[in-house]
């Protein structure tokens, strides 16, 4: 599988508690870290979710 950079740009701080949860799910828990994960269709969807708060890079 592909492998994808998430890195997190903007704060949770007043999003709903479903958005927080998925942005933790995802491995990232404060403002400008990034992890790497393998792109599989439960991590898309979550991305997708999320979008306007994480930068996506292909790698």
């Amino acid at each position: 599988m592909a492998k994808i950079k998430i890195t997190q740009i903007k704060s949770t701080i007043d999003r709903s508690e479903r958005q927080k949860r998925t942005v933790r799910a995802l491995g990232l828990k404060k403002m400008n870290q990034s992890v790497e994960v393998e792109a599989t269709p439960q991590i898309v969807g979550m991305v997708r979710k999320v979008n306007h708060l994480i930068a996506i890079e292909s790698l």
